[in-house]
């Protein structure tokens, strides 16, 4: 098998990234075992590059390393899924309810473009995902605090690991849609009680459909 073709930055965090993509992509079940040797061959790189990847994947929950065991890829309870999306839920109204009262017309021009991209999406369950999440991390920019951005992007990661079991469900996209077009207008109205509320419920729901 020919090795693959790795970008000149810092090694351990391009195998990183790879392992990552192929976790979101479900090729690296969770629960799976994680086969140091076989990966180390396929990347052709030695295993300590690798060794360090997983440990990075570990503080970012997507991996579970046990003792004399080796990685696997993390498995989600259902208490792990509630305690994320309660976090999320605290996170992003939060940094909403920010938006609301702060966002420049120039913001607000740009949330309602990106609104309008993930309406016209709806019939692409993949891309309607990649446009809803970079919806969620553009109020999260826009408020502009990195410490809460840096939070909820480590706990999207571990979300995606559950993302086929929730936003895929029959109906689901179309509520989600309802939801988000409940947040814009709250934002646009600058009223940031309601902007909260709105991304609160929108979290409630994901939820429920995830569980």
């Amino acid at each position: 098998m020919s090795a693959l073709t790795l970008t000149p930055r810092a090694l351990y965090e391009e195998v990183a990234e790879q392992l990552r993509q192929r976790i979101f992509r479900r090729e690296l079940e969770p629960g799976s075992w994680i086969d140091e040797l076989k990966i180390a061959e396929e990347f052709g790189i030695s295993r300590t590059p690798l060794r360090e990847a997983l440990k990075v994947l570990a503080a970012e929950g997507l991996v579970t390393m046990k003792v004399r065991r080796g990685a696997y890829v993390t498995e989600m309870s259902e208490k792990d899924l509630r305690d994320v999306y309660h976090l999320l839920s605290l996170l992003e109204s939060d940094a909403a309810g920010v938006v609301a009262e702060r966002a420049t017309p120039e913001q607000q021009q740009t949330l309602k473009a990106l609104h309008a991209e993930l309406e016209a999406a709806v019939a692409d369950r993949e891309k309607f995902f990649a446009i809803n999440e970079r919806f969620h991390m553009l109020v999260l920019e826009m408020a502009d605090n990195r410490w809460r951005s840096q939070m909820v992007a480590d706990l999207r990661k571990v979300m995606k690991l559950n993302r086929h079991n929730s936003l895929f469900k029959q109906g689901r996209i179309e509520d989600s849609l309802s939801e988000h077009r409940a947040i814009l207008a709250a934002m646009l109205a600058r009223d940031t009680k309601a902007t909260a509320k709105a991304m609160q419920a929108h979290f409630a729901q994901g939820l429920e459909a995830a569980t």
